[in-house]
Protein backbone atom coordinates (compact mmCIF):
# COMPACT_ATOMS: atom_id res chain seq x y z
CA UNK A 1 0.00 0.00 0.00
CA UNK A 2 1.51 3.38 -1.10
CA UNK A 3 -0.26 5.55 1.33
CA UNK A 4 -3.14 6.23 3.63
CA UNK A 5 -5.37 7.31 1.00
CA UNK A 6 -5.32 4.01 -0.96
CA UNK A 7 -5.29 2.10 2.60
CA UNK A 8 -8.47 4.36 3.25
CA UNK A 9 -9.79 3.36 0.11
CA UNK A 10 -9.19 -0.37 0.21
CA UNK A 11 -10.66 -0.76 3.57
CA UNK A 12 -13.67 0.80 2.56
CA UNK A 13 -14.24 -1.09 -0.71
CA UNK A 14 -13.59 -4.53 1.03
CA UNK A 15 -16.37 -3.27 3.53
CA UNK A 16 -18.36 -2.80 -0.26
CA UNK A 17 -19.42 0.75 1.82
CA UNK A 18 -20.06 4.00 -0.21
CA UNK A 19 -18.19 7.43 0.22
CA UNK A 20 -21.52 8.26 1.28
CA UNK A 21 -22.38 5.34 3.72
CA UNK A 22 -18.77 6.24 5.58
CA UNK A 23 -20.00 9.87 5.57
CA UNK A 24 -22.75 9.12 7.40
CA UNK A 25 -21.51 6.95 10.09
CA UNK A 26 -18.64 9.18 10.77
CA UNK A 27 -21.17 12.10 10.68
CA UNK A 28 -18.61 14.01 8.02
CA UNK A 29 -19.61 14.80 4.57
CA UNK A 30 -18.88 12.71 1.92
CA UNK A 31 -15.93 14.93 0.32
CA UNK A 32 -14.44 14.47 3.11
CA UNK A 33 -14.62 10.53 2.76
CA UNK A 34 -13.23 11.32 -0.83
CA UNK A 35 -10.64 13.97 0.32
CA UNK A 36 -9.02 11.13 2.75
CA UNK A 37 -9.03 8.73 0.19
CA UNK A 38 -7.11 10.77 -2.42
CA UNK A 39 -4.84 12.48 0.24
CA UNK A 40 -6.39 15.91 0.04
CA UNK A 41 -6.59 15.84 3.98
CA UNK A 42 -6.09 13.75 6.67
CA UNK A 43 -8.84 12.27 9.09
CA UNK A 44 -9.02 14.29 12.43
CA UNK A 45 -7.58 13.00 15.33
CA UNK A 46 -11.13 12.15 16.98
CA UNK A 47 -11.66 10.82 13.68
CA UNK A 48 -9.37 7.76 13.97
CA UNK A 49 -10.37 5.46 16.37
CA UNK A 50 -14.29 5.34 14.68
CA UNK A 51 -12.82 4.85 11.41
CA UNK A 52 -10.78 1.65 12.94
CA UNK A 53 -14.01 0.53 14.49
CA UNK A 54 -15.67 0.73 11.08
CA UNK A 55 -13.03 -0.59 9.61
CA UNK A 56 -12.70 -3.58 12.06
CA UNK A 57 -8.54 -2.52 12.85
CA UNK A 58 -6.42 -1.31 14.94
CA UNK A 59 -4.53 2.25 14.31
CA UNK A 60 -1.35 0.07 14.17
CA UNK A 61 -2.96 -1.75 11.49
CA UNK A 62 -3.66 1.03 10.11
CA UNK A 63 -0.94 3.20 10.35
CA UNK A 64 1.45 0.45 10.14
CA UNK A 65 1.38 -0.48 6.56
CA UNK A 66 2.71 3.18 5.92
CA UNK A 67 6.35 2.63 7.65
CA UNK A 68 7.88 1.27 4.94
CA UNK A 69 6.63 3.95 2.32
CA UNK A 70 8.59 7.67 1.76
CA UNK A 71 6.33 10.26 3.91
CA UNK A 72 4.66 12.07 2.64
CA UNK A 73 2.76 15.35 2.76
CA UNK A 74 -0.20 13.73 4.43
CA UNK A 75 1.55 10.68 6.48
CA UNK A 76 4.39 12.34 8.10
CA UNK A 77 2.18 13.16 11.13
CA UNK A 78 3.21 10.66 14.15
CA UNK A 79 -0.32 10.53 15.77
CA UNK A 80 -0.09 8.58 19.38
CA UNK A 81 -3.85 8.52 20.08
CA UNK A 82 -3.42 7.83 24.19
CA UNK A 83 -1.30 10.64 24.17
CA UNK A 84 -3.46 12.54 22.55
CA UNK A 85 -6.36 11.49 25.32
CA UNK A 86 -4.17 12.19 27.86
CA UNK A 87 -2.91 15.78 26.59
CA UNK A 88 -6.64 16.81 26.08
CA UNK A 89 -7.64 15.29 29.86
CA UNK A 90 -5.28 17.23 31.47
CA UNK A 91 -6.26 20.36 29.21
CA UNK A 92 -9.60 20.30 29.86
CA UNK A 93 -8.76 19.50 34.24
CA UNK A 94 -6.41 22.97 33.62
CA UNK A 95 -9.57 24.90 31.95
CA UNK A 96 -11.58 23.55 34.56
CA UNK A 97 -9.47 24.82 37.30
CA UNK A 98 -9.31 28.27 35.66
CA UNK A 99 -12.81 28.35 35.39
CA UNK A 100 -13.20 27.86 39.39
CA UNK A 101 -11.03 30.25 40.04
CA UNK A 102 -12.01 33.31 37.95
CA UNK A 103 -15.89 32.16 39.82
CA UNK A 104 -14.31 32.79 43.55
CA UNK A 105 -12.53 35.65 42.03
CA UNK A 106 -15.85 37.55 40.94
CA UNK A 107 -17.36 36.62 44.13
CA UNK A 108 -14.32 37.58 46.26
CA UNK A 109 -14.82 41.01 44.36
CA UNK A 110 -18.62 41.26 44.86
CA UNK A 111 -18.18 40.80 48.67
CA UNK A 112 -14.88 42.18 49.63
CA UNK A 113 -15.66 45.83 49.86
CA UNK A 114 -19.46 46.01 50.34
CA UNK A 115 -19.51 43.00 52.71
CA UNK A 116 -16.15 42.72 54.59
CA UNK A 117 -15.37 46.42 54.65
CA UNK A 118 -12.43 45.77 52.94
CA UNK A 119 -9.61 48.56 51.90
CA UNK A 120 -10.88 48.55 47.62
CA UNK A 121 -6.98 49.00 46.70
CA UNK A 122 -6.57 45.71 48.61
CA UNK A 123 -9.78 43.86 48.01
CA UNK A 124 -8.83 44.45 44.11
CA UNK A 125 -4.95 43.37 44.51
CA UNK A 126 -6.04 40.18 45.68
CA UNK A 127 -8.87 39.52 42.86
CA UNK A 128 -6.38 40.39 40.00
CA UNK A 129 -3.76 38.00 41.79
CA UNK A 130 -6.49 35.59 41.51
CA UNK A 131 -6.76 36.12 38.02
CA UNK A 132 -3.53 35.80 37.56
CA UNK A 133 -2.63 32.53 38.62
CA UNK A 134 -5.68 31.35 36.58
CA UNK A 135 -4.36 33.00 33.88
CA UNK A 136 -1.56 30.97 34.17
CA UNK A 137 -3.04 27.77 34.62
CA UNK A 138 -5.06 28.19 31.24
CA UNK A 139 -2.19 29.79 28.84
CA UNK A 140 0.06 26.52 30.17
CA UNK A 141 -2.53 24.13 30.06
CA UNK A 142 -3.19 25.72 26.57
CA UNK A 143 0.36 25.54 25.48
CA UNK A 144 1.68 22.51 27.53
CA UNK A 145 -1.06 19.86 26.03
CA UNK A 146 -1.26 21.12 22.68
CA UNK A 147 -2.71 18.69 20.40
CA UNK A 148 -0.94 17.46 17.36
CA UNK A 149 -1.74 19.84 14.55
CA UNK A 150 -3.03 18.08 11.00
CA UNK A 151 -3.92 19.44 8.23
CA UNK A 152 -7.64 19.98 8.40
CA UNK A 153 -9.30 21.68 11.36
CA UNK A 154 -11.30 19.84 13.59
CA UNK A 155 -14.87 20.58 13.11
CA UNK A 156 -15.65 21.24 16.54
CA UNK A 157 -12.78 23.95 16.60
CA UNK A 158 -14.03 25.66 13.80
CA UNK A 159 -17.69 26.26 15.52
CA UNK A 160 -16.34 26.79 18.93
CA UNK A 161 -14.10 29.72 17.18
CA UNK A 162 -17.27 30.72 15.18
CA UNK A 163 -19.33 30.71 18.33
CA UNK A 164 -16.74 32.70 20.41
CA UNK A 165 -16.78 35.50 17.38
CA UNK A 166 -20.47 36.47 17.18
CA UNK A 167 -20.56 36.14 21.25
CA UNK A 168 -17.08 38.66 21.62
CA UNK A 169 -19.33 40.74 18.87
CA UNK A 170 -22.36 40.62 21.60
CA UNK A 171 -20.65 41.38 24.43
CA UNK A 172 -18.46 44.10 22.65
CA UNK A 173 -21.91 46.09 21.84
CA UNK A 174 -23.69 45.43 25.34
CA UNK A 175 -20.28 46.43 27.16
CA UNK A 176 -20.44 50.06 25.30
CA UNK A 177 -23.78 50.74 25.70
CA UNK A 178 -24.04 49.58 29.55
CA UNK A 179 -20.48 52.00 30.24
CA UNK A 180 -21.98 54.68 28.16
CA UNK A 181 -25.30 55.00 29.79
CA UNK A 182 -24.06 54.72 33.29
CA UNK A 183 -20.18 55.54 32.83
CA UNK A 184 -19.14 53.15 35.40
CA UNK A 185 -16.15 52.20 33.45
CA UNK A 186 -14.17 51.06 36.19
CA UNK A 187 -16.98 48.31 37.23
CA UNK A 188 -18.39 47.36 33.69
CA UNK A 189 -15.18 45.83 32.49
CA UNK A 190 -15.57 42.79 34.91
CA UNK A 191 -18.52 42.32 31.78
CA UNK A 192 -15.07 41.05 29.70
CA UNK A 193 -14.33 38.29 33.35
CA UNK A 194 -17.75 36.78 32.98
CA UNK A 195 -17.27 36.52 28.69
CA UNK A 196 -13.63 34.66 29.26
CA UNK A 197 -15.71 32.38 31.53
CA UNK A 198 -18.34 31.78 29.15
CA UNK A 199 -15.44 31.07 26.35
CA UNK A 200 -13.52 28.79 28.42
CA UNK A 201 -16.64 26.88 29.81
CA UNK A 202 -18.18 26.39 25.92
CA UNK A 203 -14.14 25.23 25.32
CA UNK A 204 -14.60 22.69 28.12
CA UNK A 205 -17.84 21.56 27.25
CA UNK A 206 -16.39 20.65 23.70
CA UNK A 207 -13.28 19.43 24.80
CA UNK A 208 -15.37 17.02 27.47
CA UNK A 209 -18.15 15.85 24.77
CA UNK A 210 -14.90 14.85 22.54
CA UNK A 211 -13.51 12.44 25.39
CA UNK A 212 -17.09 11.22 25.75
CA UNK A 213 -17.39 10.51 22.09
CA UNK A 214 -14.28 9.01 21.73
CA UNK A 215 -14.67 6.75 24.56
Amino acid sequence: MNNLGERLFELRRDKKLSQEEVAEKLNVTRQTVSKWETNQSMPDLDKIVPLCELYEITPNELFGKLKENKPTKNTEYVIDLKEEKLKTKKKAKGIAISIVLYFLGVVWIMIAIPVVNMNPIVASAIFLLICGIATGIITYACISYKKTKIPEENINDKLINQISDVVAIIVLIFYLIISFKTMAWHLTWIIWVIYGLFAEILKLVFMLRNLKDEK
